[in-house]
């Protein structure tokens, strides 16, 4: 069964702005490195992004159709937001890009995202609650995992763009040193963000695939430097 997700992905589409290109060609050729494959097969499988809406299966009465015409509503009413200065860092054991200043507009984006299509998502089967439900959950995460199938939404929410799987504790120096090289001349570069994607995992366990890009509709010049 066919599983969506809405991301955020700098660099497809029509959200192509120079900044986004350019650091969507650095995570291609990171996760293309023979010395980290090992390291990104998760990060590979999932694909450039960071995720507004996790994963979810389409409820039932709803079609694939219906969510890309919601995916069209939204963007048209909807302004960019900037990505400040993202640049590689820890989060928990894993490694990502992570933004730098203000993120308000983020945060608001990816709140609207989980209301928006909440009700396209179908109630989380047996796999999916093993694989979300962690036993490290807060009280708040576990309340906001029962009401909307994942827990790191609104204030649980944080904007990443993943680079690695979790990482083993005795190679995090060496790839610490070879992200900040790798990503040394995109780090802190601020990133426009100027629509929305609609991706879709084809088959359980398969790479996920873009579906479709919706771009914001109320486009306006974003400071990037």
């Amino acid at each position: 069964m066919r599983r969506y997700a809405i991301y955020a992905v700098p660099g497809v589409g029509e959200n192509n702005a120079p900044a986004a290109q350019r650091l969507k060609a650095k995570v291609d050729t990171w996760y293309a490195r023979d010395d980290m494959r090992g390291l990104t097969i998760n990060a590979r499988r999932y694909g450039f992004h960071a995720t507004l809406a996790a994963p979810f299966h389409l409820a039932e009465g709803h079609t694939e159709a219906e969510l890309l015409a919601a995916a069209a509503a939204f963007a048209a009413v909807r302004t960019p937001v900037v990505i400040p200065g993202p640049s590689p860092a820890a989060m928990g054991s894993f490694r990502a890009l992570l933004p730098n200043g203000d993120q308000d507009g983020l945060n608001d984006l990816a709140a609207s995202v989980v209301r928006h299509f909440d009700g396209f998502r179908a109630p989380l089967n047996e796999a999916d609650v093993l694989r979300r439900r962690v036993p490290r959950l807060t009280p708040r995460q576990r309340e906001l995992f029962d009401r909307w199938g994942y827990p790191y939404v609104f204030d649980e929410f944080h904007f990443h763009l993943t680079l690695t799987d979790s990482l083993p504790a005795k190679r995090t120096a060496e790839v610490d040193a070879a992200l900040a090289q790798h990503f040394a001349d995109v780090a802190g570069v601020n990133v426009p963000l100027t629509g929305i994607t609609v991706s879709v995992e084809p088959q359980p366990g398969a790479d996920f695939e873009i579906l479709s890009v919706y771009s914001f509709a109320h486009q306006f010049a974003l400071e990037t430097a």
